[in-house]
């Protein structure tokens, strides 16, 4: 392609101007000369050097770890050109450096040969103004990053450094300005943010090989992001009581690191490391835009979809509050309280999220209230479920549109609607890894699902026309793990021969055989304690209780209507297809390994994919 499509000029317009380069500079066009690797710390995300040029000069760059993908697919390249949408042209230790946080490649452009013979804007500088810019004596041109050696430079020895003037707020010397969260790099020395502080840890204390010490975080936000900061030792005395949650303040004076993603449920590739020099001012000015919480959420739905380990952001409003209970850790042998939440939300799903220590023991807030957890941690152990970690946090009934659409709708229809688990569903919406193809009750007759010698599994839509009301239970041994039946040997005595204890009373479970039918087919499935409780809606015991009141279960209208409600019940079926040998016969046995209520959007969207197989003439 003929013409130059390069900003020429860009660079050095960037670096000599006084505010935002990106936005004296908005959407500067440079062709990359160069991609190289730098060196990862262990634990942390590869990161890359590239060259930019506009033609006339050429310049450094550090790219942020979101663009990595570019790279990684070969998208960006040597030669290619890209548009800079947001970067900084930064100063550091006498060196002009450009930090690209976010990028285009032009494909339209392609890719080029280097375009004229552009010099480091560096050089540039310095000859033109040796002090505003020293150059070290070793300097490289852009003919250098193609294998020529370039040609010595004079260069002015040992030229005095400008030092920076102070335009940044009142009281702040030797800072130079404000800076977005989003822009902080280890590449900086002088900076100053203005945050508010979104929460703060407890304090404490580590041992390991090396000794002992102790520390605090905090999460600061302002309007472009957020950043963790942690305080060791000495600094857990000068500064954890002068950190606020929701008080806004001037940082400035920290280490900038690489973040520990491990450690942190924060969305930046940096952190903060406060130290002996750091300094701290409250600001008592209006909150002037700074957000009071900056959150990501994530559909309950969309948690299929969600890498298993994931730290994410959800809201939901809490349906059930379970009992606390202790487990005792396996590799610390340490005690830990522990409780069970249970939220909803608009998408009609709900997943059980645990919640630890100090948190489940003084968990005070009833059902139905709206709460936000930031940064919980994604398991699929038996489906999709969250778990608070360290760095979790909670706000009940933040002030946010989220949190109002959801108390709206679950005060009009929310507290009466049934809701889908991810109960047996893994990361690929399958149960234990197994694939679950969609099938109507005739294709699992027609393809002869569970014939052969391994069984086959299946997922289904079904409303059930009859359930079988003859050995709808039995009676269960009481101990937890144990689901073995019990055999009555007195009055207030049922023997489990595998607990080898007796029980005043058992637990009666549901074995249920209900007939379901869709637009194709009918079927009879087998359906145990957990899918019975949800059709029947109540427990095998309440409607054992039902039965026992009168001598004949036909003449007990209570009984009868407790089937009749669950009868022209539609759900997702899950289903296990296996060859089963009955009185000599051999027969296919449906087993549903779990079930839930449709999600009708989701049902109406797959009508609509399959509707748009049909072509209409």
């Amino acid at each position: 392609m003929a013409g130059n499509p390069c900003s020429v000029g860009a660079l050095k317009r960037a670096f000599e101007s006084d505010g935002p380069a990106d936005r004296v500079v908005p959407n500067p066009i440079f062709q990359v000369l160069q991609i190289k690797p730098i060196a990862a710390q262990p634990n942390a995300p590869e990161r890359y050097r590239i060259v930019f040029s506009d033609t006339e000069n050429f310049i450094q760059s550090m790219l942020a770890t979101q663009a990595n993908h570019l790279v990684a697919s070969g998208e960006l390249e040597k030669g290619c050109f890209v548009r800079l949408s947001t970067y900084n042209a930064n100063h550091i230790r006498d060196k002009r450096i450009l930090i690209v946080l976010n990028l285009d490649v032009l494909k339209e452009h392609g890719k080029r040969e280097k375009i004229g013979n552009p010099v480091s804007l560096e050089q540039e500088i310095a000859t033109r103004d040796p002090i505003a810019a020293p150059v070290q004596p070793q300097q490289s041109s852009a003919t250098s990053f193609y294998g020529n050696k370039p040609a010595a430079a004079a260069v002015p020895a040992k030229a005095p450094t400008q030092k920076p003037t102070n335009s940044g707020r009142p009281g702040a010397a030797g800072q130079d300005r404000i800076y977005p969260i989003e822009a902080l790099s280890p590449y900086q020395n002088k900076w100053t943010i203005k945050a508010r502080v979104t929460a703060k840890s407890d304090i404490k204390t580590w041992h390991n090989a090396r000794g002992e010490g102790r520390l605090f975080t905090v999460t600061l936000l302002d309007e472009t992001g957020e950043i963790r900061a942690t305080g060791f030792g000495d600094q857990v005395d000068t500064l954890y009581e002068m950190f606020q949650e929701g008080h806004i303040y001037y940082v400035s004076k920290c280490r900038v690191n690489l973040a520990k993603r491990q450690y942190s449920n924060v969305n930046n590739d940096y952190e903060l490391t406060f130290e002996r020099d750091t300094e701290i001012e409250k600001c008592n000015d209006a909150d002037d835009g700074v957000p009071q919480m900056r959150f990501n959420f994530v559909q309950l739905s969309d948690l299929e979809t969600v890498q298993k380990d994931a730290m994410i952001d959800v809201i939901g409003v809490v349906k059930e509050i379970g009992e606390i209970s202790t487990i005792t850790s396996k590799t610390t042998q340490k005690p830990y309280s522990k409780r069970d939440l249970t939220l909803v939300d608009k998408t009609n799903f709900l997943v059980r999220l645990t919640i630890w220590g100090n948190v489940a023991q003084n968990w005070e807030t009833s059902t139905d209230e709206v709460v936000a957890f930031k940064g919980v941690k994604v398991s699929d152990f038996g489906g999709r479920t969250l778990s608070m970690v360290h760095s979790s946090t909670m706000t009940v009934n933040p002030d946010i549109s989220e949190a109002h659409a959801l108390r709206g709708w679950y005060d009009v229809q929310g507290r009466t609607e049934s809701f889908q688990s991810h109960q047996g569903l893994s990361s690929m919406g399958t149960a234990g890894g197994r694939k679950e193809p969609y099938k109507t009750l005739a294709q699992i007759k027609d393809e002869n699902l569970g014939m052969g010698e391994a069984p086959d599994y299946f997922a289904t839509k079904a409303t059930i026309v009859y359930i079988k009301q003859e050995n709808i239970s039995y009676p269960a041994c009481i101990n937890d793990n144990c689901n073995k039946k019990v055999v009555q040997i007195g009055t207030g005595q049922w023997k489990c021969e595998k607990c080898d204890k007796t029980h005043p009373k058992p637990q009666y479970r549901y074995i249920m055989t209900v007939s379901c039918t869709d637009a194709f087919g009918q079927a009879w499935l087998s359906c145990f304690d957990d899918v019975g409780r949800m059709i029947m809606g109540r427990s095998a015991d309440e409607l054992y209780e039902l039965n026992d009141t009168e001598s004949s279960s036909y003449d007990n209208k209570a009984y009868l209507d407790a089937f009749a409600e669950a009868n022209c019940k539609t759900f997702i079926f899950k289903c296990r297809a296996k060859m089963d040998l009955y009185q000599d016969q051999h027969r296919v046995r449906y087993q549903v390994m779990s079930a839930s209520p449709p999600n009708y959007a989701v049902e109406a969207a797959k009508l609509v994919e399959q509707i748009k197989l049909y072509s209409i003439n």
